[in-house]
């Protein structure tokens, strides 16, 4: 595989993420229910992690003090609710079409615009290269019309089942597996050898190892095949929106922290760049670079499950913070951004004219650390004086695709009095990827991490979604997608809580 990148693009300066400024608060605004006015000085480090902890606190302890009420106008942010896993069986057939349409009435009646559905790359095209069998989700979809509702749906091309909220095992296609069993290192490698079956490996994006076809066609092939087959759809506009998986979990990010393989919140997790592909590709960046010895991934990083400051890597001015940890991080970031860009741009000419989004993880945790462990690993490269997302947002807007981010409903507070050893703070993760997107102008989509049926979390998504004190109107959510469709969800006092929010997130 061709190298990512040359020498002439890529240098190990820093980038000016967090210049030598700080926030001064002005500590006024908690009383008025508006939010913090910001204003830079250049008198210390942006990055110290007690300024921005302060800067984040103020934020949302102005937040958490608004009133329920909103600002009298507001704009219509549209609500979908993600349906069950194994909606449609390993058969292809739709599961339970009765209970589904009475279900789907049931949240139409709480006037949500639409659900999201998973087309699972493991059930389609589960036997043979090319043999598409779309027919359950045909009927999905016509159910779903008839009802009324729009579809958002995800090209998902990875395995479900091993992870928070798999109830269901739907594994890659079975010939896909079946090339896995003479090739294990299409999958993505950790240090120990263990090969993690989520999806492939993206260092064989453009490596023609799946029967004569790289990765690369198979995803467009796929693609294609569903927007022919799902024309009228389309054309109605039934079909909002298409979310492209590009990693575990339908996200754009490293399969870093596996529970299959033991890891445990808040462990660190591991790098993924073990198989041969990638570790090709390392060394030819490293050869790039003119320094062969680079080309490894770093020995002192820990495992899964160890703390930031337990590594020579990860610690307080730890290596990662090197001439070498500045080099390996910007590859291993670069070879995500490299893949979302390639998927991107075959789904932006397979769905012309439908909007299109990407899916990124809300790593939180360690989030209060310099290194920002848990992130690095899962290749978000948003440490010291680099911004991981920065450049993240910048390929989606390069393909007109909007950004949904995760664990909108997270309080920090709660993960302090929950798992103080994490230093982990969702609210200023959010404020910051959020940000990262509005300042390049591409549409932000939000989603729950866990389930949520409380007002203290369906505020904190309000707050979020509808922000006060937003004179110019920028800085609202484009739709949300509720985690998801449930018996539970459906339960009476949860269901009113449901419709308080989903009222609320349209009123204007």
């Amino acid at each position: 595989m061709a190298s990512i990148f040359s020498s002439s693009s890529f240098h190990l300066g820093f980038k000016t993420k967090k210049m030598a400024c700080s926030y001064k608060i002005d500590s006024t605004c908690a009383s008025t229910h508006q939010f913090p006015r910001f204003s830079l000085r250049r008198d210390g480090p942006m990055d110290s992690p007690l300024r921005m902890f302060a800067a984040n606190r103020a934020y949302s302890d102005a937040a958490d003090s608004a009133p329920e009420n909103l600002d009298e106008k507001t704009p219509y942010i549209p609500i979908y609710v993600m349906l069950p896993l194994g909606i449609i069986n390993m058969e292809g057939e739709l599961v339970d079409a009765d209970n589904l349409f009475n279900q789907l009435k049931m949240l139409k009646s709480s006037n949500v615009d639409g659900v999201m559905v998973d087309c699972w790359w493991g059930i389609v095209e589960r036997r043979a290269p090319k043999e598409y069998n779309w027919s359950g989700y045909k009927k999905l979809f016509e159910i779903v019309r008839d009802l009324g509702l729009k579809l958002q749906v995800v090209m998902s091309f990875h395995e479900c089942g091993g992870n928070v909220g798999d109830d269901i095992h739907i594994p890659i296609p079975q010939w896909v597996q079946e090339i896995g069993y003479e090739n294990p290192d299409i999958y993505f490698t950790d240090k120990e050898g263990r090969r993690n079956h989520e999806c492939l490996s993206w260092g064989i994006d453009a490596e023609m190892v799946l029967n004569g076809r790289t990765p690369l066609e198979v995803y467009s092939d796929y693609m294609r095949s569903f927007r022919l087959e799902f024309d009228d759809f389309f054309a109605r506009r039934v079909i909002s929106e298409i979310e492209i998986g590009l990693g575990p979990c339908g996200e754009l990010r490293y399969p870093s922290y596996p529970a299959k393989f033991g890891w445990e919140y808040p462990g660190i997790g591991e790098f993924q760049c073990y198989d041969k592909y990638l570790i090709k590709s390392l060394q030819k960046a490293a050869e790039a670079w003119g320094n062969s010895a680079w080309g490894k991934a770093p020995e002192n990083a820990g495992s899964y499950n160890s703390k930031p400051q337990e590594t020579g890597f990860f610690c307080d001015f730890g290596e990662y913070n090197g001439f070498y940890g500045r080099f390996f991080l910007h590859w291993y970031s670069q070879i995500l951004i490299n893949h979302g860009d390639r998927v991107l741009g075959l789904a932006a000419l397979a769905f012309k004219g439908t909007p299109i989004a990407a899916k990124v993880s809300g790593i939180h945790w360690w989030y209060n650390t310099k290194s920002h462990a848990a992130e690095l690993t899962a290749g978000f490269y948003n440490s010291g004086n680099f911004t991981g997302y920065s450049a993240i947002v910048s390929m989606l807007k390069k393909h007109g695709a909007a950004l949904n981010f995760t664990c909108l409903e997270l309080r920090t507070v709660d993960q302090e009095r929950e798992f103080p050893e994490a230093l982990s703070d969702p609210e200023g993760l959010v404020w910051e990827v959020l940000n990262a997107a509005w300042e390049v102008k591409i549409p932000v989509a939000g989603e729950n991490a866990l389930p949520c049926y409380h007002r203290e979390g369906y505020n904190k998504i309000l707050q979020i979604a509808k922000p006060m004190n937003d004179p110019f109107g920028r800085h609202y959510l484009s739709a949300f997608t509720y985690l998801r469709l449930s018996p539970t969800l459906l339960e009476k006092h949860n269901f009113i809580e449901f419709e308080r929010f989903v009222q609320k997130m349209h009123d204007k």
